[in-house]
């Protein structure tokens, strides 16, 4: 075999999305995402202990458009984060490695994250 008949090491260009494949990159991707979440609400809690000015400064923020962004992809990346877990703690047991039941997971992951989030948002709007 000849240095121009060699394979190409593989690469994502090469192979074709499917949903499991972007459920276990958006998992990686919500747990950095998480973290900074973590990060956020120790500031939080530490303007809280401050007193009373530096905690509505801080309410103040997360009311801006910007804010309202954040704590939503928060929440998204929260609910992900925990349907995608459990996905992977059934597959640690051995469970749900066939084909159709790994893509239908899949949807119930997005799908409940989805419902999840909307569910959590209205009942914050209503409070």
């Amino acid at each position: 075999m000849g240095v121009a008949q060699r394979p190409l090491s593989p690469h994502l260009g090469i192979y074709r999305w499917k949903l499991t494949m972007a459920l276990s990159i958006f998992h990686r991707m919500t747990g950095v995402f998480l973290s900074l979440g973590a990060a956020a609400l120790v500031i939080v809690l530490a303007s809280l202990a401050s007193g009373a000015e530096p905690f509505s400064n801080i309410i103040n923020l997360l009311q801006h458009p910007i804010g309202q962004v954040l704590l939503f992809a928060w929440t998204v990346s929260l609910y992900l984060h925990m349907a995608n877990g459990v996905r992977h703690l059934f597959w640690d047991m051995g469970v749900g490695f066939d084909k159709s039941i790994t893509s239908k997971s899949g949807i119930m992951v997005v799908l409940f994250a989805i419902f999840a989030t909307v569910a959590t948002w209205l009942c914050a709007w209503t409070a």
